[in-house]
């Protein structure tokens, strides 16, 4: 190879290489960007002799109409509506991008009082179609402000539809100055992770939903502050995994098999995509629960108006579907690394009872597991079923709420007594789901002290604190609350593994109206942030018993090669471990030097990056794998 093209490949190579550091940096820095340069996808003020929306039903009339507008002289008008959810409905497959974020921004109004909703619409990939609402507001007869709705569709999807419905099938829906723009580029706070702060102690985790993750300032968040545990917050539960079609298809095609339900994971494709991507454990969540499974999975010929099933078919049922679910995730995400589990979800009382007998979707709280087994006898072989197809090393856990609550702590105990003897259970889940007047940090304790005293794992794993109080005192007294509760929290840290928030910044919580996280709409950090990292270090090194380490800002040029021992070999420029030096591994070491958070490179590989062993791994080293992979020399220099 002569010498100037050996020069230009180094050349190539290097510039690659820096490209991906670039590219990279971007999906945790986000710039900041000012509402004028918003891009506009869609806007119409109904102005004109035409419109593009269209109804949803076959009964609506829409039309153009002066007898309401909001701005200028015109309005779109939906009448002779028959259902709820018929009103004006926008196609959007041909203005947007899958997995972005955008803006809506509207005036509705109806003419007397309804709950007037802006919904979506959506088909994923299995052909089955999906609702959702984003905004349901009270209208009476003036117009109602949709100010600044963000929205996104996932991934693999297609026939994407907003549209507006109201609970009132007989009244008019009227709508005017309807803009959608994409979402603005939000510059994140520099400060300490929580990761970082509460490394020392347990991992700091959250619960997402594969529409965050078009959200690029939330996933910065998550990225900076949560990237050690990923908890899915509807996508691997039982109404979203479990396939009536497929099982249905399988049954007609296997005699009549009655014990076999399919599942599909394409609900938890993105999400899964991405902790694979990324590198990042997640935690499983839920595999036997009262709430969110279809009663047609305990009914016979899995059909809603059959006859419950037996005890006996319905342990058959239980033993595929964890089999299928532990299965369909190794064979299809081999890499992605299920640490925990949540095995059974809130099966017992606040007074310590099995749950009333019966179907949850016709009256909240029922359990068709009780129905089924008369009892919480389910419990023993979920775990059973669980232990002997979850991955290995995959701990197993029982997760609650109200779990501070004397009746449900005493049962947890004992049943996680019974279960521990005969190997079947690793830990208990604490949900905290608090508030700031309940409970108080003592009584909080008082549940963390007997769930320690079992020698089991303790994995907080779905904590918020709600407040009534939304003004800047409240804000303060929910801050203390949150730092009482974290201080516990770490007292106990020999017994816990793991905290995970359940969700990021406010407006996206389920219980959003009281503002029970750490962030806010903004993006920025809260007084209740502050508090539980006031008087604590960040310490950016991975625990010795981990296997990866993560990159994070420092005050220097150069990167520190890891001073723990590389348990391999060492191959100088291997950074990925794969025995070879290729192109990805400059790669990876520019993402490392240029300290990308997203990367995550083992110890062994910090230090195969160390090309010229001088204890650091900077550029010099990413210089010396490229004239490695181009073959040069000194003398080609």
């Amino acid at each position: 190879m002569s010498k100037s093209i050996t020069k230009k490949l180094l050349a190539g190579l290097t510039s690659a290489a820096m490209l991906a550091t670039a590219t990279a940096v971007n999906l945790t820095t986000v710039p900041a960007a000012a509402a004028a340069d918003t891009k506009v996808i869609y806007s119409t003020d109904f102005e004109g002799d035409s419109f593009d929306f269209t109804r949803r039903g076959e009964d609506e009339t829409l039309e153009l109409t002066t007898e309401q507008a909001h701005g200028g002289s015109q309005s779109l008008c939906v009448s002779t509506r028959a259902k709820n959810w018929n009103g004006p409905q926008l196609a959007l497959d041909n203005l947007i991008e899958a997995n972005t974020e955008y803006v809506v921004n509207a005036y509705a109004m109806t003419p007397w009082y309804a709950t007037l909703t802006l919904s979506m619409q959506y088909t994923d990939a299995d052909g089955n179609t999906h609702y959702g609402n984003i905004l349901g507001q009270t209208s009476q007869g003036e117009w109602t402000a949709y100010e600044n709705v963000k929205f996104s569709f996932p991934a693999d999807t297609t026939d994407w539809y907003l549209y507006f419905e109201a609970s009132d099938a007989n009244a008019n829906i009227y709508l005017d100055d309807f803009t959608i723009t994409e979402a603005p580029e939000v510059e994140l706070e520099d400060i300490a992770s929580l990761a970082d702060v509460y490394r020392p102690y347990f991992k700091i985790g959250t619960a997402i939903g594969s529409s965050n993750l078009a959200s690029k300032p939330f996933m910065g968040l998550v990225e900076k502050h949560f990237n050690e545990s990923i908890t899915f917050g509807n996508e691997l539960k039982p109404d979203f995994v479990l396939d009536k079609a497929a099982t249905l298809a399988y049954m007609e095609a296997n005699g009549g098999d009655q014990t076999n339900p399919q599942i599909s994971l394409t609900n938890a494709k993105a999400l899964l995509n991405y902790c694979r991507d990324n590198n990042i454990p997640v935690r499983g969540h839920t595999l036997v629960w009262h709430s969110q499974t279809p009663d047609w999975f305990f009914k016979e010929n899995f059909s809603d108006d059959g006859d419950w099933v037996s005890k006996e078919v319905m342990i058959q049922r239980m033993e595929n579907y964890i089999k299928n679910v532990m299965e369909a995730l190794a064979e299809q995400y081999p890499t992605v690394n299920f640490y925990a589990w949540d095995v059974v979800n809130e099966a017992w009382t606040d007074g310590g009872q099995p749950r009333t007998a019966g179907s949850n979707n016709t009256s909240n709280g029922n359990s068709a597991w009780v129905q089924v087994f008369g009892d919480n006898s389910f419990i023993e072989y979920a775990f059973k079923f669980a232990r002997q197809y979850a991955p290995e090393g995959c701990k197993l856990y029982y997760n609650d709420y109200n779990e501070y609550i004397d009746g449900k702590t005493n049962a947890i105990c004992e049943m996680a007594t019974d279960l521990k003897a005969k190997g079947l259970i690793d830990g208990i889940g604490m949900q905290s789901h608090l508030a700031t007047n309940f409970p108080s940090a003592a009584q909080y304790k008082k549940a963390l002290e007997k769930f320690a005293a079992l020698g089991l794992d303790i994995q907080v794993t779905e904590l918020d604190i709600t407040t009534s109080d939304t003004s800047e005192a409240g804000l303060e007294t929910q801050a203390q609350i949150y730092s009482d509760i974290m201080d516990a929290l770490v007292e106990y840290s020999d017994s816990i593994s793991a905290v995970v928030f359940w969700g990021v910044t406010d407006d996206q919580s389920w219980r959003a109206s009281q503002l029970p996280l750490l962030f806010d709409k903004d993006f920025k950090a809260k007084p209740a942030y502050y508090s539980i990292v006031d008087g604590l270090e960040p310490v950016t090194t991975a625990p010795q018993d981990t296997t990866t380490t993560t990159t994070t800002t420092t005050t220097t040029a150069a990167t520190t090669a890891a001073t723990t021992a590389p348990s391999g070999d060492f191959l100088a420029g291997d950074v990925d471990c794969n025995g070879v030096v290729e192109i990805n591994d400059a790669v990876l070491l520019a993402r490392y030097v240029a300290q990308d958070d997203t990367v995550k490179i083992t110890v062994q590989g910090v230090a195969n990056g160390d090309y010229n062993q001088d204890g650091s791994v900077d550029s010099t080293d990413i210089t010396a794998v490229c004239r490695q992979l181009a073959h040069l020399t000194d003398e080609d220099a």
